[in-house]
């Protein structure tokens, strides 16, 4: 059984003062409300759990009857950090998951072939993740304000979302950073903490992350040319 996870629990910050990004509404619908239609429409997802804020909870529940999402889902209460949501998300899954796609609310665009090249990545080599080859210079400033040095890109990759694991994979991996004290955004670095290798899984279609004002028109363009009734 597959499962995804829709982390939906933070706070945007950066999209300003009393925004939730999780709910402008971009090609008709709130951003999240893509994002679970992704899902909901993936042939390889079975079961999905959405980790949403306490005080969020009735709206995810009425945001399921509005848009008539029917594949099985369960909605659970986050945590104070990323790393403490995901955790709720695992211990809310079904026995018998074996692959789990772990997946940013705020990144609408995924699409079901990225997603099941994740989940056969995963089968294979126990955790993957979308992934793009940095194209841009990198420089390495410490004030913000001046350029200490380049940093080479050849080697570099941006990760997104999805992240899938073999579910006992990112258990014993968050499990570690949990006992060291960490507090990690990312879930592929726990893998890194117990050396599992994280397969690259490079994507084809554009894959944006809604986390500036500037994003929304970029990420409707996109909706608007992929949005499935």
């Amino acid at each position: 059984m597959n499962a995804a996870v829709i982390v939906a629990a933070g706070k945007g910050t950066r999209m300003g003062r009393g925004v939730d990004k999780l709910f402008l509404e971009v090609a008709g619908r709130p951003v999240v409300a893509h994002t679970w239609q992704r899902f909901e429409q993936a042939d390889c997802i079975d079961r999905i759990v959405l980790v949403v804020r306490a005080d969020m909870q009735d709206e995810f529940l009425r945001m399921a009857g509005q848009y008539r999402y029917v594949k099985p889902h369960r909605i659970v209460v986050g945590g104070p950090e990323r790393q403490d949501s995901v955790w709720n998300g695992l211990e809310a899954l079904e026995p018998g998951t074996d692959i789990v796609a772990i997946q940013d609310a705020a990144r609408p665009c995924v699409t079901q072939a990225l997603i099941e090249a994740t989940i056969l990545a995963a089968r294979e080599t126990g955790a993957a993740v979308a992934a793009q080859p940095v194209v841009d210079t990198i420089k390495e400033s410490s004030d913000g304000r001046l350029i200490e040095r380049t940093v080479p890109r050849h080697r570099l990759w941006a990760v997104q979302t999805p992240q899938t694991f073999q579910v006992p994979v990112i258990r014993r991996a968050l499990q570690a950073a949990r006992e060291r004290g960490l507090s990690l955004t990312d879930d592929t670095a726990a893998c890194e903490l117990i050396g599992q290798s994280v397969r690259l899984v490079v994507r084809n279609d554009p894959n944006p992350k809604v986390t500036l004002p500037a994003d929304l028109p970029y990420v409707e363009s996109l909706l608007r040319q992929t949005i499935r009734p």
